[in-house]
């Protein structure tokens, strides 16, 4: 059975990124431009992050990014809690920060409150991503596929590390459920 997160889990990532109020990246991280928001769309698999209290002991982490006819782009996070055996997911709004051809935009998934959600590295195909928040605290790496080969983990880590990110605490995500929706 799925739920839909209310205050919880992924929602606390809103108040979390609005208290931090910044839309813009952190110093010394620039966001890439040029960029695709359409061959962005579609789902990614949350490979590794940072830990924060919104995704505490989640697995099975996707992002799925879908444009709106406002303009805006839909974000569905979903991923699996193992201490109560359900799929739990949040639904949020982005909006470019400033040009559509940077990769800099701000989330919101509780009312007026946005947060940075920033591509600092990406694949020239598109399939895989190194995402800040507002700050160095929040990372993410993402891809298209649930794993990455050990090399390019070790070069993505690297890139993060280049980024004044703390490695150190990154947690790799298991991906060993099918979710239900599609």
């Amino acid at each position: 059975m799925v739920r839909l997160v209310a205050a919880p889990v992924f929602v606390v990532v809103a108040l979390a990124l609005a208290g931090c109020a910044s839309t813009t990246p952190p110093a010394g991280i620039a966001a890439v431009s040029p960029f695709d928001l359409t061959r962005y769309e579609g789902r990614w698999y949350e490979v590794a992050r940072l830990d924060h209290a919104f995704e505490r002991g989640m697995t099975d982490v996707s992002a799925t990014y879908q444009r709106q006819a406002d303009g805006s782009v839909r974000v569905l996070n979903r991923g699996f809690d193992p201490g109560r055996n359900d799929w739990r997911q949040a639904e949020g709004k982005a909006r470019f920060a400033g040009d559509a051809n940077t990769a800099s935009l701000k989330v919101s998934f509780f009312g007026p409150f946005y947060g940075g959600y920033h591509v600092a590295a990406l694949d020239a195909d598109y399939q895989w991503a190194l995402v800040v928040g507002p700050d160095r605290s929040y990372f993410w790496i993402l891809s298209r596929t649930r794993q990455l080969p050990p090399a390019l983990r070790g070069q993505l880590i690297a890139r993060a590390d280049a980024l004044g990110i703390d490695t150190r605490a990154v947690i790799w995500v298991t991906h060993h459920r099918t979710d239900p929706q599609p």
